[in-house]
């Protein structure tokens, strides 16, 4: 879990406890502080450190470099080499790492399984939209000609085949797509749990983030990425840009009605 300045406290809280009560719970939490936080967020993390102890393992740099580069930081920190995905406003369901753990067990040669998450607002009880990706590693393959193929809230990865992969890079609010990309074309495999496993805040902020030229060039970046590795063909290529475009600079309430009437579930 990285966590920065302007998360809220409590969203910190209610995400670090429900980890805590997971139904098979973790010997090692990682938390990366992205730069300085604040007195509020700080004491979160110092009652936290008290409940948690040597379990929770807090990991500060000095300044804010990005998720990615926390992320990768926090990833070198990792004592097990499977790594549970976590966001600092999110709540996970109780069962999540235990369904995913089943699945590496069950199934060893998957190196990336996320699940399905409810997008919500306010109140996790009500929920806005689902994003359902798809389950079997071909379907990931095809979607992920796309669109970004696992929901990376929830995602629970091989260490070993991320650092492989060379890890979380630079690539404007698409590091982990990006991610996706290389470990599904160095032939490591996906699974998607078609059950929910996460109550993701949503709402317009996030929509916000999705808009503007500097997002839309950074998707036609990764499309064409795909394009030069022979992953999608030219026609795919032209049709994601108009569309990923469109959307990009498109009104943040026609974005948002896209999202959650087209995109989601």
């Amino acid at each position: 879990m990285s966590v920065y300045q302007k998360e809220k406290p409590e969203y910190l809280r209610q995400a670090i406890e429900s980890i805590q009560e997971q139904t098979l719970p973790t010997g090692d939490f990682v938390l990366v502080c992205d730069g300085p936080l604040n007195p509020e967020l700080d004491a979160v993390i110092a009652v936290k450190q008290q409940e948690m102890g040597d379990t929770l393992n807090v990991v500060r740099l000095a300044k804010n470099g990005g998720l990615g580069n926390a992320l990768n930081e926090g990833i070198n920190h990792c004592k097990n080499e499977l790594v549970a995905r976590m966001d600092s406003d999110d709540i996970a369901y109780p069962n999540r790492c235990e369904k995913q753990i089943t699945v590496f067990n069950l199934h060893p040669e998957v190196s990336i399984c996320s699940g399905v998450v409810e997008e919500f607002t306010t109140n996790p009880e009500v929920v806005d939209a689902m994003r359902v990706p798809p389950e079997t590693n071909a379907a990931i393959v095809e979607f992920a000609k796309k669109r970004n193929p696992f929901n990376h809230p929830c995602v629970m990865y091989k260490k070993l085949a991320v650092e492989a992969a060379g890890s979380y890079q630079d690539f404007y609010l698409l590091e982990d797509y990006y991610l996706w990309l290389r470990m599904l074309l160095a032939g490591y495999q996906g699974y998607n749990i078609q059950e929910p496993l996460l109550h993701m805040r949503a709402g317009s902020e996030m929509y916000l983030r999705r808009a503007g030229w500097k997002y839309a060039k950074t998707q036609a970046r990764l499309f064409k990425y795909m394009k030069d590795k022979g992953f999608i063909g030219n026609s795919q290529y032209i049709k994601s840009c108009m569309i990923r475009n469109g959307s990009a600079l498109a009104p943040n309430w026609m974005r948002k009605f896209v999202f959650e009437k087209v995109l989601r579930k």
